[in-house]
């Protein structure tokens, strides 16, 4: 059974897994409190750029989101994200589940766009009632989206100006981040990034690792009391040196991009041998997920021998679907997919 129906389908790579394997029977003491953490810290920071970066190492994505976006909202105010966006379509209510609001906007191949950011904001204002709703708080982006489309560097400046306006902070859900900063068709890099955004999370259990995720504050703006509020939301690891090890490795010697630029490779070269066999796609994007369209007769033919990810029903009698390929892909299970196609 081929698999292609997401991106963590495996474990981790092979320098985790060593690393992990090497230090087994060592002792570390808990909570993150050991030198692998402050190692991992020190070469993040250096990554994006920013000497003071606030990291902090989380067991997933979807506590990662809540964590941030609940210890950042005041209880009055909610969160603006797009229809498509993941805490309001993937993540079980866990937003709402702290008393706060999505507030959705358009989705555009799942990008936001700031002039309809700016018009919500001016109409919320505008409305003599205003303090009797629910405060737009700050702004959920994700890089790339569900869609795998990316945002330009013009695109998450124009967002960050909006934003700044109206004391908004802009945050971005960076699950699989290695993919979009690997990409071919972006003009965005992680120093970039971090420069524009006030906070993003940066992926590692879509992206190489095990688990965890890697939390950046950018302007010095880390919530007070963040270990506790942390803990209080589940995320902190007893065991923290796991965290501290992955992350240590995925940046070392450049091995996250690594990992984020064999998925693109893959991705584009599934991309040119689906749309060679005739297949129209439901969008174009440029990163590690892929949407052709299928007649709903094919895909019955392929049950059983791949998983995919149904997407959305483009008519009575085409779907399209996701492949997704990641940092473990290799050529050959792309050339069996395109095969069976």
């Amino acid at each position: 059974m081929l698999q292609f129906q997401c991106d963590y389908i495996q474990g981790c790579t092979p320098e985790i897994l060593k690393r992990l394997s090497d230090t087994n029977n060592d002792q570390f003491p808990g909570y993150l409190a050991d030198d692998i953490c402050a190692s991992a810290v020190k070469k993040i920071q250096k990554a994006v750029g920013i000497p003071d970066a606030d990291v902090w190492f989380m067991i997933g994505g979807t506590p990662t989101n809540q964590l941030v976006i609940d210890s950042m909202l005041q209880p009055y105010e909610g969160v603006v994200s797009v229809t498509t966006g993941h805490v309001n379509v993937h993540e079980s209510g866990a937003i709402e589940s702290t008393g706060h609001k999505v507030i959705t906007l358009p989705a555009h191949d799942g990008k936001m766009c700031a002039d309809e950011l700016r018009e919500l904001m001016k109409r919320f204002y505008a409305d003599e009632t205003f303090e009797h709703q629910v405060f737009p708080g700050m702004v959920y982006i994700s890089h790339p989206t569900e869609y795998g489309t990316l945002y330009s560097k013009a695109e998450l400046e124009a967002l960050a100006a909006v934003c700044h306006e109206y004391s908004l902070p802009l945050y971005v859900d960076g699950a699989r981040l290695a993919y979009g900063l690997a990409s071919r068709h972006t003009d965005v890099t992680l120093e970039e990034l971090a420069r524009i955004v006030d906070v993003f999370y940066i992926g590692g259990t879509k992206c190489g690792s095990l688990f965890g995720e890697a939390i950046v504050f950018t302007k010095n703006n880390t919530p007070s009391r963040f270990f506790t509020r942390r803990k209080q939301h589940g995320g902190l690891l007893a065991k923290g040196w796991l965290l501290g090890i992955q992350f240590d490795e995925l940046f070392t010697d450049g091995l996250y991009l690594r990992l984020g630029k064999n998925a693109i490779d893959m991705a584009e070269y599934m991309k040119e041998g689906i749309a060679a066999k005739g297949y129209p796609f439901l969008l174009d994007s440029p990163t590690n997920q892929q949407f052709p369209v299928m007649t709903n007769e094919k895909l019955k033919e392929l049950e059983g021998k791949v998983l995919y990810s149904t997407w959305e029903p483009v008519d009575e009698t085409h779907t399209a679907v996701r492949f997704a390929t990641s940092w473990a892909t290799t050529k050959e299970q792309v050339d069996q997919l395109l095969a069976l196609l």
